[in-house]
């Protein structure tokens, strides 16, 4: 579905990320993935060609917060392979700190990698994707960008911003043939929801409709279609995949 496209995934070292960066290498794209440290790069990367070694799959681990460093990372991508088809932002922080344990530091924090990096990001993949012709970017939203969530504040915040940006950006870059989306994954089996006691695990399953939490290969198969010619004419959506859990 993917082949010959090259894409760059953010927060693609792990959980959400790692499982979109696999799907997508499944479906013959070339693969750019981001992460936070050298070394988690390199991890992901070395698990992904003990599984394929054919798969074609790279690694950078700029700061996200750093638009200077981001927009390096970008232009090297483009340089090296001529082109960047789809941009998925997958990066970002939750935070369900009390109201009254907030500071502005740590709203200040999780709006910088959940807002700001995303911006990083697109500001120069737009102009390379103009240039080209067209291309898709993507960004990871959540559930509680529609309903909100009893504590932690600045996470819903930011991905509220993610979907005001991304219906914005759609409407902006959609005469340049570049369709923008996010994907507003519910509760997800990634290693830390996973290590949940059933105690705290059951009533949240409980809340699903479909009675099971995501896996991340659900989310990633939402970023694959949207990357795909299938939805070459859906841009400006928020796609939910959550089970119907909007709490």
């Amino acid at each position: 579905m993917l082949k010959g496209k090259v894409a760059v995934v953010t927060g693609g070292t792990r959980g959400i990320g790692y499982a979109i960066v696999k799907k997508y290498l499944e479906n013959g794209a070339k693969v750019i993935l981001f992460g936070s440290k050298a070394e988690s790069v390199e991890k992901a990367l070395a698990s992904l060609k003990a599984e394929n070694p054919a798969w074609e799959a790279e690694g950078a681990h700029p700061n996200l917060t750093d638009a200077k460093e981001v927009k390096a990372a970008i232009v090297a991508v483009k340089e090296k392979y001529g082109r960047i088809d789809i941009l998925v932002n997958n990066a970002g922080i939750s935070d369900s700190t009390k109201i009254d344990a907030y500071d502005a530091e740590t709203f200040h924090q999780v709006m910088q990698l959940n807002v700001n990096a995303i911006f990083h990001a697109i500001l120069p993949v737009s102009k390379i994707m103009k240039e080209q012709g067209g291309g898709c970017i993507i960004n990871t939203s959540s559930m509680v960008s529609i309903s909100g969530q009893p504590s932690g504040v600045a996470y819903p915040t930011s991905k509220f911003a993610v979907n005001g940006m991304t219906l914005s950006l759609a409407r902006e870059l959609g005469p340049y043939n570049i369709r923008v989306n996010a994907v507003a994954p519910g509760i997800t089996k990634t290693d830390m929801v996973a290590a949940l006691p059933g105690k705290i695990i059951d009533p949240m399953i409980a809340a699903i409709p479909l009675r099971r939490i995501g896996e991340p290969e659900d989310v990633a198969n939402a970023f694959l279609f949207l990357a795909s010619d299938m939805a070459s004419y859906v841009t400006g959506e928020v796609l939910s995949v959550d089970g119907a859990m909007r709490s």
